[in-house]
């Protein structure tokens, strides 16, 4: 069972949370001005820190296949998350990406509202290596965060439709895990806000052992 932990901001943050057995770390990268993004530089320096320890996930939130280009090139992540909305990107973009940097691996978000993320799901998994299951915002969010979950049936059913490894996130804890897994039976599992700190970006890092812990037991 895969663990990804998102978002680190620092690079003794993410030695930290690498220490702790966490296989993937993420960062939101780029220039939007969004609370917990970091910029390439700072993303650069994370990314080298966790060569050999974890690895490391850049979440664009671009629809850009050039800004996807310069986030690789510049900070070198073992994995490209895409975060913006499946129909807001061409799947040949990502096709593209895919044959220029072959050893970058490409993770597609996927809002879990209806069956029609279902049909997403598939058309995501032609392109993709492995699929990110999160609870949206219907308004505008563009991306995950929201510290709720979603509805595991549909996730589930996802699981078990498409050929490549699925994990799932959207208000997964410590408290929930457990019964995540159990229920949706993912590649993987994923957690941010129930992770954080009280009321800030910054990671728990008795939190995340705590959930490191409960994904293994189970899991083992």
């Amino acid at each position: 069972m895969i663990i990804q932990i998102y978002e680190v901001h620092t690079v003794d943050e993410a030695l930290a949370v690498a220490n702790l057995g966490v296989d993937q770390i993420g960062s939101v990268v780029g220039k939007e001005n969004i609370p917990g993004i970091i910029n390439f530089d700072q993303a650069k320096e994370i990314f080298k820190a966790l060569q050999g320890k974890a690895e490391s996930v850049a979440l664009s939130l671009s629809c850009n296949s050039k800004d996807w280009e310069t986030l690789i090139e510049t900070t070198r992540p073992d994995m490209l998350h895409l975060g913006a909305r499946p129909h807001k990107i061409d799947l040949s973009d990502v096709e593209k990406i895919k044959i220029k940097f072959p050893l970058v691996k490409i993770m597609r978000s996927i809002s879990v509202i209806n069956e029609q993320s279902i049909t997403e799901a598939k058309e995501c998994a032609q392109f993709a290596d492995l699929l990110l299951l999160d609870t949206y915002n219907d308004a505008d969010s563009e991306f995950g965060a929201t510290g709720k979950t979603h509805n595991w049936k549909i996730s589930r059913q996802i699981v078990q439709s498409v050929k490549i490894p699925v994990i799932l996130a959207g208000g997964l804890g410590p408290d929930n895990v457990v019964n995540a897994i159990q229920k949706v039976a993912p590649f993987g599992v994923d957690s941010k806000s129930k992770t954080d700190k009280v009321g800030s970006n910054v990671k728990d890092l008795t939190k995340v052992a705590e959930f490191v812990k409960n994904v293994r037991n189970i899991s083992s």
